[in-house]
């Protein structure tokens, strides 16, 4: 059992959008031997689309819009891969994402350096002290300064660093990459399918000057010792305690760079570790079988309307058939049909590990944030639902369609990505989310997917919070007043929809007892 749990490693690529991110996953998953053709993730002479980009939306626009789960062996390990979405309208699904892994690498545009979102996300990993790890992309394009770009990471992600491989020039000029942890030079070819050439060279004799030309090699042998000597050792201990991020250099879109990340990253990245719950620590090697529920999607497959939920194994091992309990319901379930997942396709396992992410088949049972065990009564947390930003309501454009539509709404819920308010007032329904897009997202997939069409109208809104008191009487008091502005969310819970910052300020002001919360867990 502990050499199952040994070999799994449980990763998320993170990044600000347009970094690569989706790039680099399809050439991990081409030395995993999982695709034979790495798709392109925009392209118009390239038919294949990215592997991980597997919704309409995602293939029309180049971005990726949801969490996709990917699985490969590579060598003895068995890697996980989570590719996230960059754009900030879909964080908080890279958010829970992050929950559900044991290690992360970002990728850094070489030209752009560090972006506002890469901060947000480095301080979500900060908060949980994740490993991680640099891989400074497009290094086949005029970039900045290695030198200069690995004091903007130091200070703008607040972590110490220490490069493993370094660049010879970028863009037109760039020769390839020298691997510091390795002392073997990697030579560059452009070329989107081949893998590049390696040559083990003795840096100090004259075999470099035959490869990349003297007055480069003069410059690396001064760029290697500067190295040498302002960045302490690498240290695998500091990088799993989070305080030391090693930096890899390359393009993943030419292929090159990568499987020296690859190789190091399952060298050195932690196996599955212990997780939280509210009433203990469980440890990953423990016999028994515990997971959580970190993420729901509806219509993984178009022709069967299905939902899956993806659990994260967090202890013992998962087997098909056997009975667990489902924590929040106090049910007893079986999974005839547990999956795990190359984005899009799927296959039936029958046993899954810690550090594993399986799918299960779901039919309204789950929701986000939910438990099973052998019996156990335990509660993870830390998958919380944010408070909106932005509030439209939602019109059924198409009266012959209204079952489908509320399914269809049901169903996008689920995923927790938006969220769905009733007004009290006029009991009409109102959808919050973090960013426009969603919006533009919710409204293709309800016709694509569940043939509904919905119109939007303009709410003017400011922030939903949820709002509980133990003084009854100030509590029925505050609905009173605001009563054109209560509302209830899908578990029945009071929500205020606060239509300015000023308005909710005085509210806290003049209810000194009501507590207002602007997360989903309290």
């Amino acid at each position: 059992m502990n050499q199952e749990i040994a070999r799994r490693r449980t990763f998320a690529i993170i990044a600000h959008p347009d970094a690569g991110k989706t790039s680099l996953t399809e050439k991990l998953l081409l030395f995993g031997g999982q695709i034979q053709v790495a798709g392109a993730v925009k392209s118009n002479k390239i038919k294949k689309t990215a592997t991980s980009d597997w919704m309409d939306i995602e293939k029309q626009r180049g971005i990726s819009v949801t969490t996709s789960v990917m699985e490969f062996d590579y060598h003895d390990y068995k890697v996980n891969i989570l590719d996230t979405p960059g754009h900030q309208d879909f964080a908080e699904d890279t958010y829970r994402t992050l929950t559900a892994v044991d290690s992360v690498i970002i990728v850094v545009d070489g030209a752009k350096g560090v972006e506002t979102q890469t901060r947000k996300l480095m301080e979500v990993c900060r908060m949980r002290n994740t490993p991680v790890i640099i891989f400074v992309n497009k290094m086949d394009r005029e970039a900045k300064d290695p030198f200069d770009l690995l004091d903007e990471l130091e200070e703008e992600l607040v972590i110490s660093v220490r490069p493993l491989t370094w660049p010879i020039e970028s863009g037109q000029r760039f020769k390839g990459v020298y691997n510091i942890y390795e002392n073997k030079l990697n030579l560059f070819q452009p070329s989107k399918q081949v893998v590049t050439e390696k040559v083990e060279v003795d840096i100090h004799t004259e075999e470099l000057d035959r490869h990349i030309g003297k007055p480069l090699a003069d410059k690396l042998r001064g760029e290697l010792e500067l190295i040498e000597g302002v960045y302490p050792e690498f240290n695998v201990e500091d990088y799993l305690k989070g305080d030391t991020a090693p930096v890899f250099f390359g393009s993943a879109l030419n292929n090159f760079g990568v499987q020296e990340l690859l190789d190091c990253f399952v060298e050195i990245a932690p196996s599955p570790r212990p997780v939280t719950a509210v009433e203990r620590t469980v440890q990953p090697d423990e016999t028994k079988f515990t997971g959580f529920v970190f993420k729901i999607t509806a219509n993984i497959d178009p022709n069967h309307r299905s939902c899956v939920a993806f659990c994260k194994v967090c202890s013992g091992k998962f087997a098909r058939n056997t009975p667990y309990l489902h924590v929040r319901h106090n049910k007893t379930l079986r999974f005839s049909s547990p999956t795990q997942f190359m984005a899009q396709r799927k296959t039936t396992v029958d046993e899954a590990w810690a550090g594993d992410i399986i799918g299960l088949p779901d039919n309204g049972t789950f929701k986000i944030g939910d438990t099973l065990t052998e019996g156990e009564q335990l509660h993870f947390k830390g998958l919380p639902s944010f408070s909106p930003e932005m509030f439209k309501y939602i019109e059924n454009a198409d009266p012959m369609k209204t079952k489908q539509l509320n399914k269809g709404i049901d169903q996008l819920m689920d995923e927790g990505v938006a969220q769905l308010f009733v007004n009290q007032f006029n009991g009409r329904k109102i959808i919050g989310t973090v960013g426009q897009l969603q919006f533009e997202v919710i409204q293709y997939r309800l016709e694509n997917e569940y043939n509904a069409k919905c119109r939007w109208e303009p709410v003017s809104l400011y922030k939903a919070c949820w709002i509980e008191s133990d003084d009854p009487a100030e509590l029925e008091a505050f609905k009173k007043r605001k009563y054109q502005y209560m509302a209830k969310d899908r578990e029945g819970r009071d929500v205020f929809l606060a239509d300015s910052g000023y308005v909710l300020q005085m509210a806290q002001m003049d209810f000194k007892h009501i507590k207002f919360h602007f997360t989903s867990e309290f």
